[in-house]
């Protein structure tokens, strides 16, 4: 700890020496300069260097808002007093990020209740039959881990230590079933239609939207129709069930089944297991506590159909009548939608529990409150990029950004370049949440700008780009050694965290690189994304097909 306090201070020290020289060069939208730039690369340096995201955004902001105030020492300390008393403050009081953070809040609270009445274990209970044999137990392990799609913590606790049970019986190993909990948990919650992820998601778009003024674009239908370029996502899920079915594996991942199934030793020789995560009961049911499906699906189904219904009657009522389906849900007030479904998805938990007697009131608050409380810290992160995006839009960041790649980057590049550098901040900082905070403010209004002449809302590039600073996120999140997921996923399997990361990383990699070459570039200049994701998906089955090998086949041939 005391290094990274010193690593804070050595980098504080340097990057200071020569703002006193731009002092005299306020940063402004109307007239931005070099110094707009310095927050958020700050920002990326900084969780680059110590690993730890919170303090690089606060200090950004702190860093930001001293530019604001005049680079000298009176200013500093405004600028301090400022971050949080003006930045942070007005961040939490924006009606619309209120919203988000009551909507993450409640879906958080509701999974805890839907885990603790049984309802997520009855889930997992009725896939663990298919569980016959190894190809049915790896299908098994990856559909659980679709179904539980709602948050991705809650997706890694319950499928990992579920199903290590059933994977243990037939002999799939360790690194196995760790790569299928990691492997179908941020890819299904960055997509899917209402997830933990989407509050946070939506609530950074339409921060970044509001910057450039394109207030009347819904930051959710940025968000749907962005997942139609999220390739890799979809492409990591697809190589999960490919892997799954088939049984071919390559890599390390070929050495360690082929170890499992010829000497029963799950674990690599010398593997050190932590079995902390074993240990959480925040979403193991009571004993004696019924384990039904339907307590779990009901609530999930009610806030899904509560947010599209909810956003369609918003929608209808200020597009008026005669209104196309677009219209309607760009009209839509998301924020409000959000709230409104996931309030009858917690009804409808708490409701099940209460009839059935599954819990008592006082027990479906504190399930209700342990779920709630794993959202905090994406809170802190969220509300700290928020600010951070504030104090930029007031630097002039964006048209600064606008002005320097704008005539140098071809503007098809962009999406790819995102990706890239979504995924390398990812990869280095272990958080996909960090990567995206950082990067949505400043890509959003750079792309909006690249296409003046043309409408974004129209434009593939756009919503590519988008698209691309949360699915490169979550692949630098998946390669990285220091992802909370990824660790997450080592506890709850009790793999050796080394040997999850060594066996993942070749399919995480080609999965990666086919979104980027196959998906992004290509639609970067006008391929439809369609194609993109077939020709993905037929290289993913290529790979698997003539790299891969079955370790089965291999040992009853030997």
């Amino acid at each position: 700890m005391q290094k990274r306090i010193w690593r804070f201070l050595a980098v504080l020290t340097i990057l200071a020496m020569p703002l006193t020289a731009m002092a005299e060069a306020a940063s402004t939208p109307d007239n931005p300069v070099f110094f707009s730039l310095l927050p958020p690369l700050f920002t990326i340096g900084l969780a680059l260097a110590t690993r730890s995201v919170i303090p690089a955004l606060f200090l950004g902001v702190v860093l930001g808002s001293w530019g604001l105030h005049g680079l000298d020492i009176p200013g500093l300390w405004q600028g301090m007093l400022d971050s949080v008393a003006i930045h942070v403050t007005g961040a939490v009081a924006n009606a619309d990020h209120a919203a988000v953070m009551v909507f993450s809040f409640m879906i958080g609270g509701t999974v805890g209740i839907i885990s603790k009445n049984g309802g997520m274990q009855g889930i997992v209970e009725t896939l663990v039959k298919k569980a016959d044999n190894r190809r049915h137990g790896q299908l098994a392990t990856a559909g659980m881990g679709v179904a539980i799609f709602i948050d991705d913590y809650a997706n890694t606790l319950v499928v990992g230590n579920t199903m290590r049970p059933v994977t243990d019986r037939l002999k799939i190993s360790r690194e196995k079933l760790a790569y299928i909990v990691d492997s179908t948990a941020a890819p299904v919650s960055c997509i899917a239609l209402i997830t933990t992820w989407i509050g946070y998601e939506v609530g950074l778009i339409g921060d970044a939207l509001r910057q450039i003024g394109a207030v009347d674009v819904s930051a959710y239908e940025v968000f749907l129709t962005s997942i139609l370029y999220s390739f890799y996502p979809f492409l990591a899920l697809l190589m999960v069930f490919v892997v799954a079915y088939t049984g071919r594996d390559f890599g390390p991942m070929y050495d360690a089944e082929h170890r499992a199934i010829t000497t029963g030793q799950l674990l690599a020789p010398g593997a050190t297991v932590d079995d902390s995560a074993q240990k959480d009961d925040s979403f193991t049911p009571s004993a004696g506590c019924p384990k039904r499906a339907i307590n779990a699906f009901l609530p999930i189904g009610v806030l899904v159909v509560g947010v599209i219904a909810s956003m369609y009657m918003t929608g209808a009522a200020k597009a008026g009548s005669g209104a196309g389906l677009r219209e309607i849900l760009g009209a839509a007030d998301a924020y409000l939608a959000l709230v409104w479904g996931s309030l009858m998805g917690v009804l409808t938990a708490t409701i099940l529990s209460l009839v059935q007697k599954l819990m008592t009131l006082e027990e479906i608050i504190e399930a209700w409150y342990k779920g709630a409380r794993g959202m905090f810290l994406a809170m802190i992160i969220l509300i700290l990029a928020w600010s951070l995006a504030n104090v930029t839009t007031l630097l002039g960041t964006g048209p600064y950004l606008v002005g320097l790649l704008g005539d140098n980057l071809a503007v098809g590049m962009l999406p790819a370049v995102t990706f890239v550098v979504a995924a390398f901040t990812a990869f280095a900082t272990g958080s996909s949440w960090g990567a995206m905070g950082i990067l949505m403010p400043l890509v959003i209004p750079l792309a909006w700008s690249m296409l003046a002449g043309a409408d974004p809302t129209q434009s593939a590039i756009f919503f590519s780009t988008v698209a691309c600073v949360l699915s490169g996120s979550v692949w630098g999140d998946h390669c990285s050694p220091i992802s909370d997921t990824t660790v997450l996923s080592s506890l709850a399997s009790s793999c050796d965290h080394v040997d999850h990361v060594r066996t993942q990383l070749p399919y995480a990699m080609t999965a990666g690189t086919a979104a980027l070459v196959l998906g992004t570039l290509p639609t970067g200049y006008g391929f439809p994304w369609w194609a993109s994701l077939l020709l993905g998906a037929g290289v993913i089955f290529a790979v698997i097909r003539f790299v891969g090998r079955d370790a089965e086949d291999q040992t009853s041939a030997a």
